[in-house]
């Protein structure tokens, strides 16, 4: 049964001031929480109906009915169980020999959970945000990368600095100006991609780390491209062999 208290606590974690205050964020929905079991994530406390826990009587949790997970689920369509784990700090790996991609002011939490979701299918391990960017453990952000959030290490930091300080770097910079980059032949070791802002682009002060300029032609009539599907493209072309 779920309590008064214990509600009021898992329904304070929609908003990011009460999970950076408990160092906490939720978790919903069968698949996300088979991935969360698998990762390296701590996990404080697992919410789930009776015909969830029949198919994981292993795992320690509390039951609740269909009623309580709907009091306390962010989803249109509760799923059965939700957790509360711990957040994680997460390091970067290897950053002067992979592919990393930089986030400058990301706003839309589906854009960012698909791009997590992108750096996972590529195989790329980081993502560096400006901290200003969206909440990586809000739960919009969690449900878009159906489940790859748990296997990328994103890390928040001033964008200024981490140019600075790894100056050796090949940055690719997204921007409407830059070289065509199917005529381009692109690498993935020791490189950056950074990526804009949704409607503003990449900032001016961030311009002059960029050592390579590149765009995506455009061959139809829409204005814009959206950022996650410009950013799957260009983790395409720096991947090809």
């Amino acid at each position: 049964m779920l309590s008064i208290s214990q509600k009021k606590y898992v329904n304070s974690l929609k908003q990011k001031k009460f999970r950076t205050q408990c160092n906490c964020f939720v978790v919903e929905g069968i698949k996300m929480i088979e991935e969360l079991l698998q990762s390296d994530y701590e996990i404080e406390s697992i919410f789930a109906t009776s015909s969830w826990i029949e198919n994981n009587n292993s795992v320690d949790c509390i039951e609740i009915s269909e009623k309580e997970l709907n009091s306390i689920s962010s989803l249109k369509t509760p799923n059965e169980v939700i957790a509360v784990a711990k957040q994680m700090d997460s390091q970067l790996i290897d950053v002067s020999s992979e592919l990393t991609i930089a986030l400058d002011k990301i706003q839309d939490p589906g854009n960012f959970g698909t791009i997590i979701r992108t750096a996972d299918w590529f195989g790329i391990k980081n993502i560096v945000c400006s901290e200003d960017s969206v909440d990586a453990y809000n739960s919009k952000v969690i449900q878009a990368t159906m489940g790859s959030f748990f296997r990328v290490n994103i890390v928040y930091t001033n964008l200024n600095e981490f140019f600075s300080k790894n100056s050796d770097l090949t940055v690719y910079g997204a921007l409407l100006d830059g070289e065509n980059v199917y005529k381009k032949q692109l690498k993935h070791k020791g490189t950056v991609l950074l990526m804009g802002n949704e409607s503003k682009g990449i900032s001016e002060d961030l311009i002059s780390y960029i050592t390579d300029r590149v765009s995506i032609p455009k061959f139809g009539n829409a204005e814009s491209l959206n950022i996650a599907t410009a950013t799957a493209i260009l983790c395409s072309e720096c991947k090809r062999v």
